[in-house]
């Protein structure tokens, strides 16, 4: 246990202060400059290499009797055995140890101690490569041979140790044995490479017909395109013609929808080209064109083109250059297959052609890409596919069964549950009345309403009832697009419309009740200006003011009094029981009309005064009408009337402020009507009385 206390020195222990190691302390840099003389890192490696002391090797020992030889071969052979007990999975300790004994021209010992090393790891086959070569190096032949037999035996997959082997036989000049090691090589089904090294040493000693032989073999073996090019190259190259080109025409059965089939096809048709068949070498491109995916077809598009602008035609250089753009086309939908304007373009290269079965494949290719969501806005392009489609085969292909179908396959992929296209519902509809299929057409139009309701559908169905002189048919799809869409406002004017050029007024009277009666409308003002024009044209003058008085009581809108007004002003000539009048019974009349007017002008200010007196601005656009009407009233008028009742115009500054939080001043027009200006000039007097009084009484003070 420690006391805390320091230990006594005499009593031989060592003290906390002896114990502590002092460190020097930092030097402080004083002259931070830099030094007249630089040196590099470049000179420093070198002093130091110059200044380095030679190193000190061992003496040679010379051996001088057999005996300081045995010592010596003793020392060596214990030195090895200890290395390969501390390290017996070392190749390296293995081969040194073998060396030193073949060294030593002792060749028992060294095959023992490659033996002993195979013992280890036989499937390391940097040993066998080494035995062998030490048994060739010193000419033991049949031991070399053994060593290589029993190496490829147990490491049949070790291509290095084949070659090692055939070539020692090879430098031997034993060709037969050399044979026979490939054959024993090829029955393990080797890479390319080692089929190809069997086929030159056999063309090494001219041996066509084995090396043919061979190459049927290798073609069995790799059926490649690469193997089957290499053969025909074969043949090319001793004149074998008509056999090169079987090769090729064999090729092309077995491997004509391989990946590498375009490499095939390009060498088929640059060896008809060196053969001067330039027809069989078109034929071939344009054969490999319609077979090859296009987007694995780059390379045969750029050598047909080459081919064409060396020996073809007008014509053919015309459909290379079309080929060309149609990979450029494949390319960017295999990209992107929902990049639709890519599939337009390539639809419009092909329709260029005139190709039938072309132009088909690509529309069917192309609506094949349905839109991933059913978002309507996704659907938007691709629809105009199958619209592009449908008509292709009508006009052009004038096939009108395709045509159906194109329609009805269209009709049934869309999801009308979620969003429908009205275009489509008609074109097929146009369709079939322009087949003279009235029924068919009202079939899918009929459809439309019941799947996918929409106002153009209603629209150009029941213009084609109109035209067809169906009004029973035309009333029921009125009703039905009413049933859809109450607060339509044109279905119901061109209801009405449709029973006024009927002469079924009360119908059409009916129907205009019925409309203004419902809770919500999308433009009620047009629907109420309608229905007041029909009373007017029917010169029901009572009708419409009482029209004008409804419509009063659920809108006091300044168009409205306005309007109202004009009527009133104007009910002269809109009223047909004036006819019969005499002149001054019509002047009576014009003025009874024009005090009608002033009244619903007075009502109409006097409802901006009390009831909005917010709305300054269109109280003085109310004046401002009513001033120009009186102007026209001519010696009827009274303009003095309304001159008494018009506002001044002030302008005033208002201060605004913006998102950014800075404030500014903008200018705007204040109207100041003649009430409120007398209300100021009283609420001035009375500030001046008060100023005065107390004036007053501090004088007094």
């Amino acid at each position: 246990m420690s006391s805390g206390k320091e230990a006594d020195p005499s009593l031989g222990y060592l003290t906390r202060k002896d114990i502590e190691v002092k460190l020097p302390r930092p030097t402080r840099v004083k002259n931070k400059t830099p030094a007249p003389v630089q040196i590099t890192a470049e000179q420093i490696l070198r002093e130091a290499r110059e200044r380095q002391e030679a190193e000190i090797r061992p003496p040679k020992q010379k051996i001088t009797d057999s005996t300081e030889l045995a010592d010596y071969r003793i020392r060596k052979r214990k030195e090895f055995e200890d290395h390969i007990r501390r390290a017996r999975w070392s190749t390296s300790v293995w081969v040194k140890y073998a060396q030193w004994e073949e060294s030593q021209k002792d060749f028992n010992r060294a095959r023992s101690v490659w033996e002993r090393a195979l013992e280890v790891d036989y499937r390391n086959h940097t040993l066998w490569l080494k035995y062998a070569e030490v048994e060739m190096r010193n000419k033991f032949i049949n031991h070399a041979r053994n060593v290589w037999d029993r190496a490829v035996t147990l490491l049949p997959r070790v291509d290095q140790l084949w070659y090692k082997y055939i070539h020692m036989e090879e430098m031997l000049g034993n060709v037969a044995g050399a044979r026979q090691i490939f054959e024993r090589w090829m029955n393990w089904s080797p890479d390319q490479q080692g089929w190809l090294s069997y086929i030159k040493f056999e063309l090494r000693y001219n041996e066509v017909d084995r090396a043919r032989g061979i190459f049927e073999r290798f073609i069995q073996c790799h059926p490649k395109v690469s193997a089957w090019i290499r053969y025909a190259k074969f043949e090319m190259k001793n004149g074998e013609v008509a056999r090169a080109r079987s090769v090729y025409e064999h090729a092309v059965e077995k491997l004509a929808e391989d990946e590498e089939a375009e490499q095939l096809f390009v060498a088929f048709a640059e060896f008809e080209e060196r053969c001067k068949e330039v027809e069989r070498a078109r034929c071939i491109y344009k054969f490999a064109l319609d077979h090859i995916p296009k987007g694995r077809a780059e390379d045969l598009y750029k050598k047909f083109m080459t081919f064409e602008k060396q020996y073809g035609d007008k014509e053919g250089i015309e459909d290379a250059i079309v080929g060309k753009r149609r990979f450029q086309y494949e390319d960017e939908v295999r990209k992107n297959p929902l990049n639709y304007d890519s599939w337009f373009d390539y639809i419009r290269l092909e329709e260029s052609v005139g190709n039938k079965e072309r132009i088909r494949e690509v529309y069917e290719r192309a609506i094949a890409n349905v839109p991933p969501a059913e978002e309507k806005r996704y659907w938007q392009r691709y629809i105009y596919l199958w619209i592009n489609y449908a008509l292709y085969e009508e006009l052009d292909a004038e096939d009108m069964e395709r045509t159906r179908d194109v329609y009805r396959e269209c009709l049934k992929l869309i999801p009308h549950e979620k969003f429908s296209f009205a275009k489509i519902w008609l074109l097929a509809a146009q369709f079939e009345i322009r087949q003279l299929n009235i029924k068919g057409a009202r079939q899918i139009l009929g459809t439309a309403i019941g799947k996918a309701p929409k106002d153009k559908i209603f629209k150009k169905y029941i213009e084609i009832e109109l035209q067809l002189g169906n009004m029973d048919r035309c009333r029921k799809l009125y009703e039905k697009y009413l049933e859809w869409s109450p607060e339509n406002c044109y279905a119901w004017s061109k209801y009405a419309e449709l029973e006024r050029s009927l002469c079924e007024m009360e119908r059409a009277r009916a129907i205009f009740e019925l409309a203004i009666a419902q809770p919500a409308l999308d433009m009620p003002e047009l629907l109420w200006k309608a229905y007041i024009d029909f009373e007017i044209a029917e010169g029901e003058f009572g009708r419409t003011k009482a029209l004008y008085e409804r419509l009063l009581d659920r809108t006091k809108h300044l168009k409205v009094w306005i309007s109202y007004a004009k009527f009133e002003a104007s009910a002269v000539d809109y009223d047909s029981s004036n006819s019969g009048l005499t002149e001054d019974e019509v002047q009576i009349r014009k003025k009874e009309c024009i005090e009608h007017a002033r009244e619903i002008f007075e009502r109409a200010n006097q409802y901006f005064k009390d009831s909005a007196s917010e709305l300054k601005e269109e109280r003085a656009m109310l004046l401002e009408e009513w001033l120009n009407i009186e102007s026209s009233f001519g010696e009827l008028g009274d303009v003095g009337i309304v001159q008494s009742k018009l506002p001044k115009k002030l302008k005033k500054k208002r201060q605004i402020t913006s998102e950014d939080g800075l404030s500014g001043y903008e200018e705007y027009i204040d109207y100041l009507f003649p009430e409120e200006s007398q209300a100021t000039n009283l609420k001035i007097l009375e500030a001046a009385y008060k100023w005065k009084k107390q004036k007053i009484a501090t004088d007094e003070e």
